[in-house]
């Protein structure tokens, strides 16, 4: 049967596909903007800083006032705000005026996630998993594509704020069609969902629930993971270059084709997992699984590193950890506690948005103590912290969930 809130997810996907591009696109113009704001790429670099603090600072409380007033204003809001930044970036003399756009920039990010996440496990209810992980996609996609866009004005030495106005004007298009979008109306979703939490016990009554999820044991273990999954592939693809040409010996281009061949992992993930959710709809097993898997190769590239490594390596990082651990860990969250969407996207989101900011800074502290080869040990071990997190999050799902009801 046709779901009536496809062309609304496909509208909020759009929204994504711009993020994807618009996360990328201060480093990919950072020469650009070192001359139009006189400043050097550090400089810049402080600029794009300032998106990470503002997803931080309002990404919690975003998420709880979705809850209460609806998905779709925090959607719109996003994108307003978004866009202005893509407009008002390019008029910006200076890093300071650029840092508070970021900070905006940032805003905006929190902003469409407090609404879109929830929406889309709304929109879907029997397959959260896989509308999740359709959103990294859409960002992956978005990253693919700018580069191409950023080399083609390049090369024909045409205005670099053309990336920037493209991003305003799919913003600007995709409001006009989302506008006219329905919503599912997330106040009765919400009550139907605090129904069911409260029957979890009742032996009466069909639940999806044989015990109470315990927010201090499953809670705490997959808002920790919204921490580790995002530290190993945020780590990877900042240092895989550096570690590719410092430890491994490899040429400069050489390294960094090695990010494409992450990103398609990536990609190639989110279309392989799509499959298996709908086969195998536990997103709990996967948040185990994929965090494996990127463990060992990781414990393998630091153990022995050389070109060949890195070139599988990169693959099955990007297709392991890259594909969408994070989505589904959020929608794990949903399944234990279905009652406040939006307050979970916050909760989960900040401790993502937690490790944006503290993994530069230890990693930075690494390289320059004990060396570049000793940043992918502390990858491996920060992903093998996720592993145990999610054995336990798996115990306790197999443990709470009446498995039968959530398969029906």
């Amino acid at each position: 049967m046709k779901n009536r809130y496809m062309p609304t997810a496909l509208s909020l996907y759009v929204n994504y596909f711009v993020h994807g591009m618009g996360a990328l696109i201060l480093a990919q113009s950072m020469d650009f903007l070192s001359n139009q704001m006189n400043t050097d790429a550090a400089g810049v670099a402080f600029v794009i800083s300032g998106m990470g603090i503002g997803r931080l600072i309002v990404l919690f409380v975003l998420g709880a006032l979705s809850d209460k007033f609806g998905r779709k204003p925090f959607v719109f809001l996003g994108m307003v705000i978004y866009a202005f930044f893509f407009v008002a970036i390019l008029f910006s003399p200076n890093t300071t005026i650029g840092f508070i756009l970021a900070v905006l920039a940032g805003i905006a990010n929190s902003s469409l996630d407090a609404g879109t996440y929830p929406a889309l496990m709304e929109s879907f209810p029997k397959h959260q998993g896989i509308a999740n992980i359709f959103t990294k996609a859409s960002i992956s996609f978005g990253q693919f594509v700018l580069p191409m866009i950023m080399a083609f004005v390049v090369a024909n030495n045409m205005y670099f704020g053309w990336g920037f106005i493209i991003c305003a004007a799919v913003l600007a298009i995709n409001a006009l069609v989302l506008i006219k979008m329905v919503f599912p109306d997330h106040k009765a979703i919400a009550a139907a969902d605090a129904d069911k939490a409260a029957n979890a016990v009742n032996q009466d009554a069909p639940s999806v629930f044989r015990e109470k999820p315990k927010m201090a044991v499953e809670g705490v273990c997959l808002i920790l993971i919204g921490y580790t999954s995002t530290a190993t592939f945020f780590l990877f693809s900042i240092w895989m270059p550096k570690f590719a040409t410092n430890v491994a010996g490899m040429a400069g281009p050489e390294a960094l084709r090695l990010i494409s061949l992450y990103a398609i992992g990536s990609l190639c993930s989110i279309g392989l997992t799509t499959v298996f959710l709908r086969k195998f709809p536990r997103p709990a097993y996967f948040v185990l699984i994929y965090p494996i898997i990127s463990t060992i190769f990781l414990f393998l590239l630091y153990l022995n590193p050389g070109p060949a490594i890195c070139y599988v390596c990169s693959f099955v990082v990007g297709y392991a950890g890259a594909g969408g651990v994070l989505q589904l860990a959020l929608t794990a969250m949903a399944e234990f506690f279905p009652e406040g969407k939006g307050k979970i996207t916050g909760i989960v989101y900040t401790c993502s948005s937690v490790a944006t900011f503290s993994i530069p800074v230890i990693t930075g502290i690494i390289a320059r103590t004990t060396g570049i080869r000793d940043i992918m040990l502390f990858n491996a071990g920060v992903t093998f912290v996720g592993v145990v997190l999610a054995a336990v999050v798996v115990y306790r799902y197999r443990k709470v969930m009446n498995l039968d009801a959530v398969a029906a």
